[in-house]
């Protein structure tokens, strides 16, 4: 089944359970983590598209226990990014399974150009992502 995801370039990084949990203000993004469940383990991610969001995001806790944001769009074919929990990387959901960094920088697979990654400052129980950088 999970090949055909690939083929397909169907994404496993799910959406928001709650949608009040996050909202953009003023060129940027406020996450409330005790409304995210999908942010509390090392490992873990979320998409977050629509609401006039551009681009769409992957927001993930990586497995170095920081917070990381960065544009949700392969460089090679246009596709979603998924987290890889216990790799300390990020993939295409493509069969291309391109490869990159927290910060976004392609470390296998078909991509040669990073992905944009954006800064997150962790405030208490909230996370804020500056979307101009």
């Amino acid at each position: 089944m999970k090949f055909l995801k690939r083929i397909f370039g169907i994404c496993e990084t799910p959406l928001p359970g709650n949608p009040q949990a996050w909202s953009v203000q003023n060129g940027s993004i406020r996450i409330d983590l005790t409304r995210m469940p999908e942010l509390k383990t090392s490992g873990s991610g979320v998409r977050l598209e629509g609401r006039g969001l551009d681009p769409r995001l992957l927001v993930l806790h990586g497995d170095d226990g920081k917070y990381h944001a960065i544009a949700n769009r392969c460089t090679h074919m246009g596709r979603r990014i998924d987290t890889i929990a216990g790799s300390n990387t990020i993939e295409c959901c493509s069969v291309s399974k391109s490869t990159f960094t927290y910060d976004g920088k392609p470390v296998g697979g078909a991509a040669k150009k990073p992905v944009k990654a954006y800064p997150v400052v962790q405030d208490g129980e909230t996370l804020v992502i500056a979307l101009s950088n």
